[in-house]
């Protein structure tokens, strides 16, 4: 499916776990590229085909790695991300309108620039400590400010 919509080739060597993809437009080399990196960064298929829909969808990738030494202060951390039953990370794409997914030392974004950038803000904010309430009300704010934004931009 990724070959058809991107219109390249691509070749999966399972002994290196390496992955060519070749085609003649640079355009869909890059967008089935970003396909295969958010699908081995734990999005479902679906998820991670909104990269083909819009052309200024993006994927942002925050490394955790270098926030957590241990493997207890890792599941911590994602633990704050993911928050009870998946009801923080639920909120934060609820806000910000992405798709989010933590797999392994990493959490990929999904979606359009400004709301991805707001959304790993306040992902940073949840890894430094903050509590959740302020997360939220930093999402909150940065809402209203973009439908501001988007207000004065028409009127």
């Amino acid at each position: 499916a990724i070959e058809e919509k991107a219109e390249v080739a691509i070749t999966i060597d399972s002994t290196e776990g390496l992955v060519t993809i070749e085609g003649e437009d640079a355009v869909g080399v890059l967008r089935a590229t970003e396909v295969v990196r958010a699908l081995g960064r734990g999005f479902s298929p679906e998820r991670a085909f909104r990269l083909f829909d819009d052309e200024d969808i993006l994927l942002d990738i925050i490394d955790l790695s270098n926030v957590a030494d241990t493997p207890q202060k890792m599941n911590r951390i994602r633990g704050r991300i993911i928050g009870r039953d998946g009801k923080a990370r639920g909120q934060i794409e609820n806000m910000t309108q992405t798709s989010i997914s933590i797999y392994g030392k990493t959490v990929g974004i999904i979606g359009l620039p400004e709301p991805v950038q707001t959304a790993r803000k306040g992902i940073e904010m949840l890894v430094e400590g903050s509590d959740h309430a302020n997360v939220f009300a930093f999402l909150d704010r940065r809402k209203k400010e973009a439908k501001e934004d988007l207000i004065s931009y028409y009127y």
